[in-house]
């Protein structure tokens, strides 16, 4: 029997309408278009607006964007991952409502949660799947509705973060197509640098952490950079490394879009040309756990069967890591 290796044949994406760009920013907080632009690469973010709707909305949809693009029935689906740091509500697995949602009616779901890393670690689960054997359709979809957990008075984050959703299918490959190698990283000294405080088992919620506005995310913004810099830059070339990779052999860096400089800063350290970076980061921020699934949504076209593609992303916690897979086909 041929050995199986799991392959992405299928990509969706979703951004909500409204837009959030520096020049709205500039109203709300104390802060400049050329100041967002220069440190961040971001001109604006998309917000999901409408009450009521949570991050399943942004999973359903870009699901839905797959399902139709693919013509997909949704029955044949096995699992459902929902990667997110935003879930609908504590307990009840956003995954489980999006899976009966999309009507994947023959599928067991549920979420997975590693911060900004969420996707990237959700590639390997949803990869070690279809590698059993035993599941043929494994959708993975990377939401996050991250203005829900967003101070828009404090400068340090609300010039970062966007909402949105991406999904990708993974199913058996017997031609060597499919995720080749990864190494994935965590370490818990990256735990008071990006956080919420409150809302948790640690400290729930109480008038007293609303009233302190204990609930939104806190960033110590340096100290993440620097981490991030060096960890996206150490995964991606020792992903490299072990697998025999050059410059010339790579033909996409598709990196968490977290800061246009941790992302240069990666490409440099594989000596890779700025045109080989998928980057969407001007449109969207950081949308966390959706970055890497949009971006193969924008630039689908761009993909070709056998291109080698390197993962990479970094987040709180902390947790980062690389991927290394070859592209499974050509967009009809």
């Amino acid at each position: 029997m041929n050995t199986i290796t799991a392959a992405i044949t299928a990509v969706g994406g979703y951004v909500p309408d409204f837009v959030l760009s520096n020049q709205v920013l500039e109203t709300l907080v104390d802060t400049n278009d050329e100041w967002i632009t220069t440190r961040t690469g971001i001109k604006e973010r998309r917000l999901l607006k409408e009450n009521g709707k949570g991050t399943s909305y942004l999973a359903i949809k870009a699901a839905q964007d797959l399902i139709q693009k693919s013509n997909l029935n949704p029955a044949e689906i096995d699992l459902v991952i929902v990667a997110t740091a935003t879930p609908d509500m504590p307990v009840a697995a956003t995954a489980v409502f999006v899976a009966t949602q999309i009507g994947a009616v023959n599928a067991f779901a549920y979420d997975l949660s590693a911060a900004c890393s969420s996707f990237l670690y959700g590639m390997s689960t949803a990869a070690a799947y279809i590698q059993s054997g035993r599941y043929k359709k494994v959708l993975l979809i990377g939401a996050d509705k991250m203005s829900s957990i967003i101070d828009y008075t404090d400068r340090a984050t609300c010039i970062i973060f966007g909402d949105g959703g991406g999904a990708v299918l993974f199913e058996p490959n017997y031609d060597g197509l499919g995720l080749q190698d990864e190494y994935l990283r965590s370490d818990g000294i990256g735990r008071e640098y990006l956080k919420i405080d409150a809302g948790g088992s640690i400290l729930p919620a109480s008038k007293e952490t609303v009233e302190n506005s204990q609930h939104y995310v806190f960033q110590d913004g340096k100290t993440v950079f620097k981490y991030a810099v060096s960890g996206m830059a150490d995964v991606s070339e020792k992903i490299m490394q072990r697998n025999n990779l050059t410059k010339d052999s790579i033909d996409w860096l598709v990196a968490h879009q977290a800061n246009k400089r941790i992302i240069d800063a990666t490409a440099s350290r594989m000596e890779l040309d700025e045109s080989k970076v998928l980057v969407n980061i001007q449109r969207y921020g950081n949308t966390t756990s959706a970055t890497l699934p949009l971006l193969l949504s924008d630039f689908e076209s761009q993909l070709k069967k056998g291109d080698n593609l390197i993962f990479a992303a970094f987040g709180g916690g902390f947790t980062w890591g690389a991927i290394y897979l070859k592209w499974a086909y050509d967009k009809k």
